[in-house]
């Protein structure tokens, strides 16, 4: 689905607390578009490194996605603590409301893989109100901006390189891979069934942490069935040359096309991902993503 100006957005904080600044630099943006802007009672809230109580974190969202005036909900940031939301929230509710547009990234990986286990949607992995990007980067905001209007038809990787060049066809889902190993043995944490583009990202994690991460993926057999992958940013994750060698050392024998250096993830420009739709990745110099279905 897409928004329309005038429809209500919420704002929702489900993992770590947000800064004012930033959240009124984002909501600004999203007025700009023409959205009305409604923020959860407990965004401004504070426990350590959560928004607030566990508890207080579900209800925001759920009474955000219940409430048939919204149709959109949008992560305020990151950090931690989405995972320990999953089984708070209402799914019965939300499930009852129907489909809305869904935008976050980076922890928020955890309530990506909850909505398309309980409710196949497609969702949007992308810049959030108070992350770093939005507002600040205009390639980011654009992209996101058409990506909740208009939609996406296709995104393109101009500094992209092929780690394994090729072509690939499946639905496109991942995030950012600590998430998806730590989310293994959850029901969230089962891939989507049939053909499958993966997307992973990392942000400040050594690459034999990613190693782990992803050999404990490789083990479980959360690979079988992909049929691409598309590596984004890796922000702070140690040196390049060391990072790709891994990457390739335990991805490669996959015998899939490996797109290296797609903008999307953290740092900027942060390309908005719909995760859920079919797509077509070419991946080859500067490497696309083609959506269709």
């Amino acid at each position: 689905m897409r928004l329309e100006p005038g429809d209500l957005v919420a704002v929702v904080a489900p993992s770590g607390p947000v800064d004012d600044a930033a959240l009124r630099r984002g909501t600004a943006v999203l007025e700009g578009w023409g959205l009305r802007v409604r923020v959860a009672p407990h965004v401004g809230s504070a426990t350590g490194y959560l928004a607030g109580p566990d508890a207080a974190r579900a209800a925001d969202f759920t009474e955000a996605w219940a409430d048939p005036e919204v149709r959109g909900v949008l992560c305020a940031r990151g950090g931690y603590g989405a995972q320990r939301i999953v089984d708070l929230i209402d799914w019965e509710r939300v499930r009852r409301a129907g489909p809305k547009v869904f935008v976050g990234s980076s922890d928020i990986t955890a309530l990506h893989s909850a909505l398309a286990h309980r409710l196949g949607q497609v969702t949007y992995f992308g810049p959030m109100p108070a992350g770093t990007a939005l507002g600040r980067d205009a390639v980011t905001t654009e992209a996101l901006r058409q990506a909740l209007f208009t939609g996406v038809d296709a995104l393109t990787a101009p500094d992209g390189e092929a780690l394994v060049p090729g072509t690939a066809r499946g639905l496109l889902h991942g995030g950012t891979i600590t998430l998806l190993a730590t989310s293994l043995g959850a029901g969230e944490g089962a891939p989507p069934p049939g053909e499958r583009i993966v997307f992973l990202e990392d942000v400040t994690e050594a690459p034999y942490r990613l190693d782990r991460s992803l050999t404990q993926l490789l083990r479980a057999g959360w690979f079988e069935g992909v049929t691409g992958i598309v590596l984004g940013s890796f922000i702070g994750c140690g040196a390049e040359t060391e990072l790709r060698a891994m990457l390739l050392d335990r991805l490669g024998p996959l015998g899939v096309p490996i797109l290296w250096g797609f903008p999307a993830g953290h740092g900027r420009p942060q390309l908005t991902l719909p995760f859920g739709r079919r797509a077509e990745l070419s991946a080859g110099r500067r490497g696309r993503l083609r959506f269709y279905g």
